[in-house]
């Protein structure tokens, strides 16, 4: 037992450096200081919640398949889109099965059974933490472009042309025409 204890453990201390991780597309824009990965799963968590009580899926298992939907980003780093085309998009499966493979049986087979089912796309939990993943990049890029930074359009096209569900897409609508701050004035 102390073995798999200390496995959680590491575990955590290695999600944690995901606190440290920016988000690097956003320097592109001249974002000083971008937010972490670590912030973003967060609020994609969040979002995919709520889409998912939407969409008549499971809240839990979409805000479950978001949280680790990035975690193998400590492993590689979070690689903008323009390096697609100069390097093979990392497997996040089998990075993931690397992560856990010390972990105990129940948490390994949990984590890697959420990479799955969101890489895979197929349930309506996985597009909805799929659509949360844009729809937080989408408020990132309003809030940015709220406080003066420019050149975030390509952001919030690619998107909200990436949105599958129909509660992710008013939602879209909805934000690219509220201020961030709308939220105070209700």
């Amino acid at each position: 037992m102390p073995d798999e204890s200390a496995s959680i453990a590491a575990f955590g201390y290695e999600l944690g450096v995901l606190k440290r991780i920016r988000r690097a597309g956003w320097w592109h824009a001249g974002v000083r200081d971008p937010e972490s990965v670590a912030e973003h799963t967060a609020r994609v968590a969040q979002l995919a919640a709520l889409l998912a009580a939407e969409e008549g899926a499971d809240p839990g298992r979409a805000s479950l398949l978001a949280i680790f939907h990035d975690s193998q980003e400590v492993r590689t780093g979070d690689l903008p889109p323009t390096a697609g085309q100069y390097l093979v998009k990392p497997d996040a499966r089998a990075i993931t099965a690397d992560q856990t493979a010390s972990l105990p049986p129940g948490s390994r087979t949990m984590v890697r059974a959420a990479v799955d089912e969101y890489e895979s796309g197929e349930s309506p939990e996985s597009r909805c933490a799929r659509d949360a993943d844009k729809l937080e990049m989408i408020l990132q890029a309003v809030e940015y472009r709220d406080v003066g930074v420019g050149r975030v359009d390509g952001w919030i096209d690619s998107g909200r042309k990436a949105l599958s569900t129909d509660t992710a897409r008013r939602v879209a609508e909805a934000a690219v025409n509220l201020s961030p701050l709308s939220w105070r004035d209700r």
